[in-house]
């Protein structure tokens, strides 16, 4: 994958619970290198009295408001609204349609913001299933075998091995991200053995 685009961006992404979060922390830490992730700004979409989580709010009702909370000041429960949407794919469907366009709006600000930077990196865990390549100048999937992206899962988010499956099967599998990946970054062993590959592949276009 190529582009013309002057600035580096690094399109990090994977399946979840494969290490994504720990890549991007180790490429800020021992880097420098400034982050744009999308599940903060999709958090931030949906924080209490915004208009998507009103429209949460108005779609669900009681099932995702937060305990004692006002129904008016519209404060999910993000646990709650996650069992529906991972449940139904056409919920999961709709909240998409909502927050999607949303994250498009910040990333495109904060690149703008950040356009003087050499490198800027961009956290994506659904990047090819919502068709963000464009915004990349290359993308690394950080990977791992998917017992190990299940086990993490159920161990991380407390979930069960059904609920932690149908969290996976929301996304393409891995299988498949590989393919179309610029560079792969295997999780499969330790973090100093990530970190390296991290370094090298900071030495390359």
């Amino acid at each position: 994958m190529t582009s013309t685009h002057p600035q580096r961006r690094i399109g990090l992404t994977g399946g979840i619970a494969s290490g994504k979060s720990c890549v991007a922390r180790l490429l800020h830490r021992n880097h420098g290198l400034p982050l744009l992730d999308a599940d903060v700004m999709a958090r931030q979409a949906l924080t209490a009295g915004t208009a998507p989580a009103r429209q949460v709010a108005a779609r669900y009702g009681d099932r995702v408001l937060a305990a004692g909370s006002d129904p008016a000041a519209a404060v999910l429960d993000r646990s709650a609204l996650g069992q529906i949407v991972f449940g139904d794919a056409a919920e999961r469907q709709w909240l998409e349609q909502l927050v999607h366009p949303i994250v498009r709006q910040g990333f495109a600000a904060e690149l703008q913001r950040l356009v003087a930077a050499p490198t800027v990196v961009l956290v994506i865990p659904l990047l090819f299933e919502a068709g963000l390549e464009p915004l990349c100048t290359e993308v690394w999937l950080v990977d791992c075998d998917e017992q190990q992206q299940l086990e993490r899962l159920m161990a991380r988010d407390s979930l069960s091995a059904d609920a932690a499956r149908a969290r996976i099967a929301a996304q393409w599998p891995l299988a498949r991200k590989r393919a179309l990946a610029s560079r792969i970054l295997d999780n499969r062993s330790t973090p100093d053995a990530l970190a390296a590959q991290i370094s090298r592949a900071l030495g390359t276009h």
